[in-house]
């Protein structure tokens, strides 16, 4: 019964330390969304426009021929519309 108890004793320290790990990791996350949000009020304090900034935030993480295709389709539509 005692290989089971300190086995059990193991396994509770080695959850707790992934717990602990991912707390940790849960204040860096809000740490840095802290940090974002200064840098936006700073750029938005210059003068820049952040939702416009956010935008090419998100276009710079997406594939080049995902944005073109989604680009022409949006010109198609606008002439649809005539807006183009």
């Amino acid at each position: 019964m005692q290989d089971a108890e300190s086995s059990y004793r193991v396994t509770a320290d080695e959850l707790r330390q992934f717990i602990e790990r991912f707390e940790r990791l849960e204040a860096e996350k809000k740490d840095v969304a802290e940090q974002q949000k200064e840098v936006m009020a700073e750029a938005k304090a210059r003068g820049y426009d952040t939702k416009v900034m956010r935008k090419v935030i998100a276009l710079r993480k997406r594939d080049k021929d995902d944005i073109a295709e989604e680009e022409a389709v949006l010109e198609m539509y606008k002439e649809a519309l005539g807006m183009g």
